[in-house]
């Protein structure tokens, strides 16, 4: 995706601004909460979601189908990504990335507190509101944090490692409070004494995401000036400009149409790309099973709880952005102390892919175990570490090949068809998901062991072909 802002005036830098977290930027402190409560009223929300919609109608669900569920909450996680593209297309033409963070986060709390309305109607047009708002938002506070620091600023990874941190406490945070409100008998009982439905429980859930996105939208209010001027609205004449030379381009000669053109080079560099994009779209469609069946698995299968202590099964989504708080430290700093002798990036994958197979793969025997009953919270607990043991190998080191290996004219429009594996990993999540059903064994063991075997297949696949991809990557680790 080829936008104006790369060629619009530079706004004023800040790096001489140390006032913020750790020296850096005082408006990546800003950024930073922002981001952290929004991510803390999506994972709020997506905990709770599959189990509202396939709850009975008697405990104030919507008795949907787990097919019927899982094919909702598949396309509502691909749009989620796949609205980002003409998000930043609306900041870069027209609002600023400012003013669409701003307005997609009212969006986002307006959808949390349209869910909190107890009718079906209510439920599609929230989950619409979100989708809109998040595409606003997510791509454009990522390109403020970006404008926070000059090109050659030391500072600016160790920034956007410290934004990744917030979008991982604010997941870790998020299922325990709307899992409370949602899920818990506590709540429940509470409702009852106050003269409350108890089985409105999960709109009390929704509301709660809600809120924390209003959280986050007040401190960015407040703490605006930390920004500066990064993020405000494009110069129109400037675009307007921009758009001038685009039609010029459009009619230039066959000389500036091959300057246009992909080298060899270029065209191998982005084959890669195209290999590693499959796989990537399979990892998705695996690891996103924690929303869907690992959920419901979690719902109706485990026994919830410690020392006799129960909790909601949602308290269970925590556990992968606890790790990641955890792991995506160490491997930042592994892969740092290797140095040149780090595994390439498509042998990540191949380690990425072990892993994820190896997590998913553990649920068969905990299915079959289930039988006879409902089996350990640790079942999960293990699965999740493996997974994002996996995530660790593979969604950062993604991200980083995509901009090594893009030609730098069309990075933009390359990292933008790159997040699409993920949309469409996300959707084949949500179908594998539908397949889930906690009174047939064979069924559950099948959909674990499946995806499982697929994934060492995959695995296999790629580390075979991890010579070839080096070939086309051009040198390029």
């Amino acid at each position: 995706m080829t936008t104006a802002s790369s060629e619009l005036p530079t706004v004023p830098g800040t790096h001489h601004d140390t006032g913020g977290l750790g020296g850096h930027p005082q408006g990546m402190t800003t950024l930073f909460f922002t981001e952290m409560w929004e991510r803390f009223s999506y994972y709020g929300m997506r905990a709770i979601l599959i189990l509202y919609m396939v709850a009975e109608t008697s405990k104030g669900g919507l008795q949907m189908s787990t097919a019927e569920a899982g094919k909702i909450y598949g396309i509502y996680t691909a749009m989620v990504y796949m609205t980002s593209i003409p998000g930043g297309i609306i900041a870069d033409r027209w609002l600023g990335a400012r003013l669409s963070v701003l307005v997609g986060g009212i969006i986002i709390a307006c959808g949390h507190f349209v869910l909190a309305i107890p009718s079906l109607a209510a439920f599609y047009i929230g989950l619409a509101l979100i989708v809109m708002g998040t595409g606003l938002l997510k791509p454009n506070i990522s390109t403020m944090l970006g404008g926070l620091y000059d090109a050659n600023d030391e500072r600016r990874d160790s920034g956007f490692s410290i934004f990744y941190m917030g979008i991982n406490i604010g997941a870790a945070i998020s299922p325990i409070v709307c899992g409370y409100f949602a899920q818990s008998e506590q709540f429940k009982s509470l409702l009852v004494r106050c003269g409350l439905e108890p089985n409105s429980c999960w709109h009390f859930g929704f509301a709660a995401a809600g809120v924390g996105m209003l959280l986050g939208l007040a401190q960015f209010v407040f703490n605006g000036k930390r920004l500066a001027n990064v993020g405000e609205r494009p110069n129109r004449s400037a675009i307007k400009i921009i758009e001038q030379r685009s039609e010029n381009q459009s009619r230039a000669s066959a000389q500036a149409k091959q300057q246009l053109a992909l080298t060899p080079e270029e065209w191998s560099r982005i084959g890669a790309i195209g290999v590693l994009f499959f796989f990537s779209m399979f990892f998705w469609a695996v690891y996103e099973q924690g929303g869907s069946s690992l959920n419901l698995f979690a719902d109706k299968l485990t026994k919830n709880e410690i020392f006799g202590f129960r909790f909601p099964s949602s308290w269970l989504q925590m556990v992968p952005a606890v790790y990641c708080i955890v792991l995506a430290p160490a491997f930042s700093a592994l892969w740092i102390k290797l140095g040149d002798k780090q595994p390439s990036s498509p042998a990540k994958f191949t380690y990425g892919l072990l892993l994820l197979s190896l997590g998913i793969g553990l649920m068969a025997p905990a299915s079959m175990i289930a039988a006879g009953g409902k089996v350990s919270a640790l079942w999960l607990v293990f699965a999740y570490l493996f997974m994002v043991l996996g995530e660790m190998c593979l969604s950062p080191v993604g991200l980083s090949t995509v901009t090594k290996l893009a030609p730098q004219r069309f990075l933009a429009s390359t990292m933008g068809l790159w997040f699409l594996s993920m949309a469409f990993g996300n959707y084949l999540a949500g179908y594998l998901g539908g397949f889930f059903d906690e009174k047939s064994t064979t069924t559950l063991v099948t959909l674990f062991g499946a995806m499982g075997g697929a994934g060492l297949l995959a695995t296999l696949i790629i580390g075979v072909l991890t010579p070839k991809v080096r070939q086309l990557m051009s040198g390029i680790r």
